[in-house]
């Protein structure tokens, strides 16, 4: 601490001698004390004006560095997510998605996506008015899912970096308010019409989210971790058999 101390205190004794001998420099070449003085107070008189600046520009700075430091360690919760729940949620929630091959198509990610097909993706999933139907569907298979992952997603509900990212934080509410409304029930053999349809709304909220978080999550890998890329793109939920093989 010492040693630090005084190595502050050597800097700024040479940064003074430093200005000392430019003054005396300037004095014996234009040999003008008067301008020397002048020069000097209007400096001093825009030392707080130069203070202004640097500070917001330092501050600035730090902001984007916190901001990116707090996106990364966002970016490895979501991938957490998705590699705990997110990708095996998507493909379930996909199969009671009415007309469900047509979606996939848009997104068949690949290697040579850039940044002009995510956000095609993104535009088609936000365009296309999605429709439910949990009518024929296993929803006590999707019951049992998502009570397994009850615990994992009430953590990640605890942590608190994650109201940086507000759609994220959209996504997690809509799935765990499914978890709910699923495991409310005992049973879901002779459901009124009404039920079906205010189940159907909770998994489309459910799939809205987290379709458009997974192309934007992939978009992140593509961009920042390819070699996690590569492997997304092998397990992509939207692909009726995926492989994790490199052929």
């Amino acid at each position: 601490m010492n040693r630090l101390f005084m190595k502050k205190h050597i800097v700024l004794i040479i940064l003074a001698i430093v200005s000392t001998l430019l003054y005396l420099l300037d004095y014996f070449v234009l040999g003008s004390a008067r301008d020397i003085a002048s020069s000097f107070l209007g400096n001093i008189a825009f030392l707080p004006v130069y203070v202004i600046f640097v500070t917001l520009i330092i501050e600035q700075i730090m902001r984007e560095r916190e901001r990116q430091t707090t996106m990364r360690k966002l970016n490895m919760v979501i991938g957490v997510f998705f590699s705990e729940v997110g990708n095996q949620l998507l493909k379930e929630l996909s199969g009671y998605v009415v007309l469900c091959d047509k979606l996939k198509e848009q997104l068949q990610i690949s290697a040579q996506w850039n940044d002009t097909d995510f956000q095609r993706a993104l535009d088609h999933l936000t365009a296309r008015d999605i429709r439910i139907d949990c009518s024929g569907c296993d929803k006590q298979r999707l019951k049992d899912f998502m009570v397994s992952k009850r615990s994992f997603l009430v953590g990640l509900l605890e942590n608190q970096n994650l109201l940086e990212h507000e759609q994220f934080t959209d996504l997690l509410w809509a799935v765990f308010h499914l978890v709910e409304e699923l495991e409310a029930r005992t049973g879901f053999e002779n459901m009124p019409s009404s039920d079906v349809e205010h189940i159907n709304g909770d998994i489309k909220r459910a799939f809205t989210y987290l379709s458009r978080e997974w192309v934007s999550y992939m978009k992140h890998l593509k961009r920042d971790y390819p070699y996690l890329f590569s492997l997304a793109i092998r397990l992509n939920p939207m692909i009726d058999n995926p492989d994790p093989q490199v052929y």
